[in-house]
């Protein structure tokens, strides 16, 4: 859960002034377990900030440090005590509101794991933030339409998977869509591309690229295709995502990919007010990619060919529903 944004403001606006000397000026806020935290400002730009302490983790010389759209990670020693301090900072050109909800979600991400140790509190600062390096990569907008039902399809998709049994941790880890992922969800050597339609007649799917149907690549493949019609008594976008939630209870490892997943998909709880369309889920049916499946790959289009982004009408591609179970069963999930 994110951390009230009075905890921060409240301290940015004491610390906020001119000063022509350049370095940090920090107030103690709670801490998340061990790991220190405080609100600051970087001078002489007067940059609002998060400073993270660790006394035991360390970041590699080596490991490139987050960066996005309006805010930067950065190593710093506000200090001189020794300890490993990361330095959450906004940019000039970044929004102050939209940079201080995310400074407290990642707050409350620390929260979520603060009795994990050090190393785990780090990882989980770095993890969340570079979900937000891909939220704003996108445009820190309200996701398009199509990318709102596509969304809707892989949390209905997660949600078959944990109800059929398959561990949260070991769901929401495979889930890689919103992290560029070739393929929705990684399981073992295999895979499952999840397309979704409102489509009453037909099931025009589009397909991103040549390697998405590509089976030689990740074996088994398939494709699980959910159909939605939108009616009042449907879920939007929200209410979904927040029953996803509501079965990862107890599960804070999950609960935190969960909303690393759906902070790289383009989506934040701060928005749930631009998701007003609401879904009802009329069936799903899950297909495995092989012979005669309608397809392009880099193995069956001319040479030169190099990209390509087409539909097919899933409704005509032969083969049997395997459904959500037969599939994690074929994928060694269960």
């Amino acid at each position: 859960m994110a951390r009230p944004i009075d905890e921060f403001a409240l301290a940015w606006d004491a610390l906020s002034g001119d000063s022509g000397v350049g370095g940090w000026r920090s107030i103690a806020v709670a801490t998340a377990g061990p790991c220190a935290l405080m609100a600051a400002r970087r001078f002489p730009g007067n940059e609002e900030a998060l400073l993270a302490g660790f006394s035991l983790a360390r970041v590699p010389a080596a490991e490139k440090l987050p960066e996005g759209r309006g805010f930067e990670v950065s190593r710093a020693d506000p200090h001189g005590d020794g300890k490993t301090w990361l330095a959450l900072t906004r940019k000039e050109s970044g929004s102050v509101e939209l940079f201080a909800e995310m400074v407290c979600d990642v707050a409350g991400a620390l929260d979520a794991v603060s009795t994990e140790g050090e190393e785990r509190i780090l990882r989980a600062l770095l993890s969340r933030v570079r979900s937000w390096q891909e939220f704003m990569r996108k445009g820190a907008q309200a996701l398009s339409p199509e990318a709102e039902l596509g969304l809707v399809g892989e949390l209905l998709f997660l949600d078959a998977m944990l109800d059929a049994g398959v561990p949260a941790q070991m769901s929401l880890d495979s889930w890689v869509g919103p992290l560029d992922g070739v393929q929705d969800f990684e399981l073992g050597t295999g895979a499952v591309e999840v397309k979704a339609t409102l489509s009453p007649q037909g099931f025009p799917a589009k397909i991103g690229s040549l390697e998405q149907l590509d089976d030689s690549v990740r074996k088994p493949l398939f494709v699980a295709g959910a159909r939605f019609s939108q009616r009042e008594s449907g879920r939007n976008l929200p209410e979904i995502a927040g029953a996803v939630r509501e079965k990862l209870a107890g599960e804070a490892g999950a609960a935190s990919v969960l909303t690393d997943r759906l902070l790289a998909a383009g989506y934040t709880e701060a928005h749930a007010d631009r998701y007003p369309r609401r879904f009802s889920a009329e069936g799903m049916r899950v297909v495995e990619v092989g012979d005669g499946f309608p397809r392009l790959t880099p193995g069956n289009v001319p040479g030169g060919i190099r990209r390509a982004i087409y539909e097919i009408d899933f409704d005509r591609a032969p083969g049997a529903d395997e459904g959500v179970a037969g599939a994690l069963r074929k994928l060694g999930a269960l």
